[in-house]
């Protein structure tokens, strides 16, 4: 009798797991809204949304992914042009020296030299060759040119634009600017 009571469990037991079974079909999900919820275009209009379309419209004065402010290409031709064109937004009142010295200790003074004489330490110690002094006579440094080599980099410099803002690379310009007109004197 109890062989018989075990025979008939394991029966129960092994037809309820294969009546729920079901290969055509997947089983049972709970809360299936959180699976298989509806997809929305970013700007597309929909009904669920109707009262709310301007929060899917983007903020003012936002810029588009991959968009640059800066009008100048990474071109030779376009380098030349921001030599003779650019110059700088910030007058001498806004021109922060100490900070503009921070920076360009920080990012430029490694190669170039604290003192814009192209002998920084990574120089000195020949892991990198070939960095002018900003006074030499053969090199014309303007406002633009430093702007833009600091933009996208030139030669074996490489670019910047990620680690300074804006007001950053300025700071950074007017700075070259002092450091060479100290070396020219």
């Amino acid at each position: 009798m109890r062989g018989l009571i075990n025979i008939i469990i394991i029966g129960v037991l092994f037809g309820s797991v294969v009546s729920c079974k079901k290969d055509s079909q997947p089983n049972y999900q709970f809360f299936p809204q959180m699976y298989e919820s509806p997809s929305y275009e970013t700007y597309g209009e929909y009904e669920i949304f109707a009262d709310e379309q301007s929060a899917m419209i983007p903020a003012d004065g936002t810029i588009a992914r991959g968009f640059s402010l800066y009008d100048y290409n990474n071109t030779n031709d376009d380098y030349e042009l921001a030599k003779v064109e650019l110059k700088s937004p910030l007058d001498s009142t806004q021109v922060d020296l100490a900070r503009a010295k921070e920076l360009y200790d920080i990012y430029c003074g490694i190669c170039h030299g604290n003192q814009g004489k192209g002998q920084g330490t990574l120089v000195k110690r020949e892991k990198i060759l070939g960095v002018p002094s900003y006074a030499d006579a053969a090199r014309a440094i303007t406002e633009g040119s430093t702007y833009h080599v600091i933009y996208y980099g030139r030669n074996a410099m490489g670019s910047y634009a990620n680690q300074l803002d804006e007001e950053e690379r300025w700071l950074v310009t007017a700075y070259v600017m002092k450091l060479k007109d100290d070396l020219t004197k």
